[in-house]
């Protein structure tokens, strides 16, 4: 299975985990490898690329710097680095879309993706990975896309910019309430608030989309860990390492026996608290080595 990353992922000088800990899972994966995996280094999306799904004057503010309000929208501090790190990243979620409608499971170490909008950032998120991944899946022949989101936080930006497009379905479910939206269409959102419920929440919209005589032609699956409980940035107390592994052979499990294509981001976790940085990336790797098994 190509997982998808180059050190261009970091180039940013910010320390916040969003930016920094795709490098501590692929420094992991040196150390110590999961059977199966390939790192690949993706290319780089374009401005023009990017500029397809956002304003080309929020797209220049994040390559220059200027404004610099709206180039550090997301949150960030802007650096020299950032449009080399943020068009990196992205570029490798699409890379893994390509590559999973050839090989059937595909991954990157991409994060801060879901809430970005079309003329701003948002929530540690600058570019919308998923949303661009999504379009560049049609314009290569997909038919269809459904966006699966599991980050603890709900996928607003994601929503307003594929809500147009009857051939894009997003099932989201959240257990926090931060980017919450309303739902148009065939798109979902479950806001979960038991532990106990979670993973009955997600089988119930993986049951619902094999009934619904809708095939996606490629899934795009944002595979967040910060809904574990010990995650200070949107946790749910009672669910651990088991559920969210449990999680993941279900998810991946499911798309593959149908033979849907998947591509996976590592979406949000964060460390602090009881949730430590050997913790974290332990998470991030359940869910790459379920799905190399599953490729």
């Amino acid at each position: 299975m190509k997982l998808f990353y180059s050190p261009d992922y970091v180039a940013a000088a910010e320390s916040f985990d969003t930016m920094r800990k795709s490098g501590w899972i692929a420094e992991s994966l040196l150390a110590d490898p999961i059977e199966g995996v390939e790192i690949v280094a993706p290319r780089s999306v374009t401005f023009d690329e990017v500029a397809a799904v956002h304003d080309p004057a929020y797209v220049t503010a994040v390559q220059t710097g200027e404004p610099r309000s709206l180039a550090e929208s997301q949150g960030f501090a802007w650096d020299a680095g950032m449009w080399q790190s943020v068009t990196a990243s992205t570029g490798g979620l699409v890379a893994a879309r390509l590559q999973a409608m050839t090989d059937g499971v595909a991954g990157s170490l991409s994060g801060g993706l879901h809430h970005a909008r079309y003329d701003q950032g948002s929530g540690f998120c600058t570019f919308n990975g998923l949303a661009l991944a999504a379009k560049a899946a049609l314009a290569a022949g997909a038919e269809s896309v459904v966006i699966l989101d599991l980050d603890a936080h709900c996928g607003g930006g994601t929503h307003s910019l594929i809500r147009a497009d009857a051939r894009i379905r997003q099932i989201d479910v959240s257990v926090n309430l931060f980017d919450h939206y309303r739902p148009a269409g065939s798109s979902t959102l479950d806001m979960v608030v038991s532990a106990g419920e979670y993973l009955g929440a997600i089988e119930r919209r993986l049951s619902d989309l094999g009934s619904s005589g809708w095939k996606p032609g490629i899934c795009l699956y944002n595979s967040g860990m910060d809904p574990h409980e010990h995650c200070g940035i949107g946790g749910l107390w009672g669910i651990d390492a088991a559920i969210l592994r449990e999680r993941e052979e279900l998810v991946f499990g499911w798309f593959t026996s149908r033979r849907i294509p998947l591509a996976f981001a590592i979406a949000g976790g964060y460390i602090g608290g009881a949730m430590k940085q050997d913790d974290l990336v332990a998470l991030h790797r359940v869910s790459i080595s379920v799905a190399s098994m599953a490729a």
